[in-house]
């Protein structure tokens, strides 16, 4: 509508002409909300309520007589009250860049004259106490002149190179290197025993490894050497069984071949020599009967005649023991038994002859034939035994 005029949220609207404004202020003052304004009989102009940035560089002097620069940034507003804005429309309205200009020269007074009061440690370390010190000294002026400090930061404190504030954090910057080199070296340390025990756990590692290698190496090993080894072990053991058995079969061989020796060297010798001993056995008693039979005058004839034939008896005897298939099992002593039964006929046939003499020459000639043939049973008999 024609001549209704209404400010931004972060503008004042001042009218002026017409009645006065609060307190005798020359205009009237609105704020977040629209008004009626008669053309031509009222003057409406805007005063900013946004917020606005001051900043100061000064050099100032401390109590210690050390000059320090200083850079500070204020931020402040025109207050929301009317009181401010009546105070600030006075002053600002028709150049509102000039709050920034007077805020700035009024917050540099103030800050070199709380400089002045403070040391250069108490500045650089205290730096929030030296914002509070400058915000509480100006706060009057400000007021009076519309203004509020939303806040207020000391950028930056420069020696102008003096060299006072290094020599100030020498020590502190000595210490802080000590400390920065422990624990540079605490760090290295560390990082040193942890690569040892890294190190150490690798080689732990490759040491188990290997050994768990060289065990499947020799159970491989072994198992290729049983494995070569199995074929000449059998053919070995087959060996072995074929040597046994030729000994075996050779001292078979041996026991057969002496068993033969003996029944066709040993046996006969000793059946010859057997009869050796008969026939010496026949001799000596024909010798006996010839010294009997000397000794005798009665039969010397007869006796005479006996003692010649028994040599021929034991002979004959002995020549059929001789051509026949005799086995002896029991040895010489079978031998020994077989002489001493031919023996023990011949005698056994002379007492019978002695005997039948009486009985006259039949008797006599069949006795002599009794000599001359040994039955074939009994021989039979004795050879078995």
């Amino acid at each position: 509508m024609f001549g209704y005029r209404v400010p931004a949220p972060d503008e004042a609207m001042l009218i002026s002409g017409g009645r006065r404004g609060l307190g005798g202020a020359p205009f009237r003052v609105v704020t977040g909300h629209g008004k009626f304004v008669l053309p031509v009989f009222r003057k409406t102009r805007f005063l900013t309520l946004s917020m606005c940035e001051a900043e100061v560089t000064e050099t100032c002097v401390t109590r210690q007589g050390i000059s320090l620069h200083v850079r500070a940034v204020i931020a402040f507003k025109v207050g929301n009250d009317t009181e401010s804005i009546i105070n600030a429309g006075q002053r600002f309205l028709s150049d509102q860049e000039q709050m920034s200009v007077l805020t700035g020269r009024i917050f540099a007074g103030h800050l070199r004259s709380i400089i002045g009061s403070m040391t250069v440690e108490e500045i650089v370390t205290e730096r929030q106490k030296l914002a509070s010190e400058v915000l509480d000294g100006s706060k009057a002026e400000m007021v009076k002149i519309g203004l509020t400090v939303d806040s207020l930061q000391i950028q930056s404190i420069d020696d102008m190179a003096s060299g006072y504030i290094d020599a100030m954090a020498a020590p502190h910057s000595a210490a802080i290197q000590r400390q920065a080199q422990i624990a540079q070296a605490q760090a290295n340390q560390a990082a040193a025993q942890a690569e040892q025990e890294s190190q150490r756990k690798q080689a732990e590692y490759a040491r188990q490894t290997a050994v768990v290698q060289a065990q499947y190496k020799a159970e491989i090993d072994k198992a290729q050497a049983e494995a070569s080894q199995a074929g000449p072990l059998s053919q070995a053991q087959t060996q072995i069984g074929v040597i046994n058995a030729q000994a075996e079969l050779a001292q078979r061989q041996a026991e057969l071949r002496q068993r033969q020796l003996v029944a066709e060297v040993v046996r006969p010798a000793e059946a010859e020599a057997e009869k050796v001993r008969v026939l010496a056995k026949a001799d000596a008693e024909r010798m006996r009967i010839l010294a009997e039979a000397a000794a005798s005058n009665d039969r010397v004839a007869l006796d005479r005649m006996l003692i010649d034939q028994l040599p021929q008896i034991v002979k004959e005897a002995a020549s059929g023991l001789a051509g026949a298939n005799v086995n002896v099992l029991n040895g010489a002593d079978g031998l020994s038994e077989i002489a001493a039964g031919l023996v023990g006929q011949g005698l056994t046939i002379l007492d019978s002859i002695k005997k039948n003499l009486a009985t006259g020459p039949e008797a006599t000639a069949a006795a002599s034939a009794e000599v001359v043939r040994v039955p074939d049973s009994q021989q039979d008999g004795r050879a078995r035994n």
